[in-house]
């Protein structure tokens, strides 16, 4: 089923601010939460943080005082929404088991992205780095049997996610120069291209700024020198894949496609979600995006004379992005591509 929200009616913004209890929700069970609940949110937490940091800097780059005062207003709201997603995720949960969790989003998301992005060129730019997260995985679940944590790898992540020696982390480091690709355009690429890079590239600096957060937690010697070294690799993925980005849009154009790509992903994960509980969180977000997303829609329009319906389909978006194994496409690719370098 198609889902538009240009014709859909969200939350008014001044109905959607909460009070600390009621963003409070409770966390999940470490030990009980499905692995893809806790997949959808730590990559939602992700793209939350992305849509907020966007909404600075396009506050940081303007001189319009009204805009300002509304992108203000929306950022309060889309910090509520972060601080309710961040809060699902429980203090007793360990930091390599949340790192489990941050690498087997990274394996199945981009998968799912590569599988579903029509553009061949593009296609190549998420399986390069696949293996290198796949390899991540890997290498963590190694170091959770050392640290003794009383618990597997596969216990976070089920059967759903293999965990196996991807692209050597070795071979992983580049000149800064071969990370960067050929960025694509707004005009040119299919709406599926747009929202799959925004994605990933929300999701690989959330998990850059998680591994420079808390990559200086572990006091054993080798698990620091792990997280330091694939916390720079990270560093790399965002830059691999930032600049696939269209360079040339302007702030509201960008501020349009990031309520946009909010909303596509809430719809993805109210449609799949398996908790009742976090579901009713998803739906709830999503039509606060909505809202969202019509009010950055209004501010282009009035201040740039341009209506985002001309670039944005109204026929619906994409189709929902679901978390799901990926197993036998993970195996083909580190087939035919394991030994690429840039």
């Amino acid at each position: 089923m198609s889902f538009n929200p240009l014709a859909e009616r969200g939350i008014p913004l001044d109905r959607q601010f909460r009070s600390w209890s009621e963003l409070d929700i409770g966390p999940y069970d470490t030990r009980e939460v499905h692995p893809y609940t806790r997949c959808r949110v730590i990559a939602m937490n992700g793209i939350e943080v992305e849509a907020i940091m966007n909404s600075h800097q396009m506050a940081r780059h303007t001189m319009d005082l009204g805009l300002k005062q509304v992108a203000a207003v929306v950022r309060r709201a889309e910090q509520q929404q972060q601080k309710a997603v961040n809060w699902l995720i429980p203090g007793d949960e360990s930091t390599i088991a949340n790192t489990i969790g941050y690498e087997q989003v990274a394996v199945d998301l981009t998968s799912w992205l590569a599988r579903h992005e029509p553009d061949p060129y593009l296609r190549k730019v998420y399986e390069f780095a696949l293996l290198e997260d796949f390899d991540h995985l890997y290498r963590y679940a190694n170091l959770m049997d050392l640290m003794g944590e009383g618990r597997k790898a596969e216990d976070i992540t089920r059967d759903l996610t293999e965990i196996m020696p991807g692209r050597p982390t070795i071979f992983e480091h580049r000149d800064p120069h071969d990370e960067l690709r050929r960025p694509m355009t707004l005009e040119a690429a299919d709406i599926q291209s747009v929202m799959n890079a925004i994605t990933i590239v929300s999701a690989e600096q959330q998990t850059m700024n998680y591994y420079m957060n808390v990559g200086n937690r572990p006091t054993d010697p080798i698990a620091r020198a792990l997280y330091m070294e694939i916390a720079q690799i990270e560093e790399q993925h965002v830059s691999h894949y930032e600049s696939i980005l269209d360079p040339s849009l302007s702030w509201l154009t960008n501020w349009v496609l990031h309520e946009y790509n909010e909303c596509w992903l809430y719809w993805s994960w109210f449609s799949t979600e398996t908790d009742a509980r976090i579901k009713a969180v998803w739906e709830l977000h999503l039509a606060m995006e909505i809202e969202h997303l019509r009010i950055a829609c209004e501010q282009m329009k009035a201040i740039e004379k341009v209506d985002p319906a001309d670039f944005l389909p109204t026929n619906g978006m994409p189709a929902p992005l679901t978390f799901e194994p990926n197993k036998a496409y993970v195996r083909e690719v580190l087939e035919r591509t394991i030994d690429w370098t840039s």
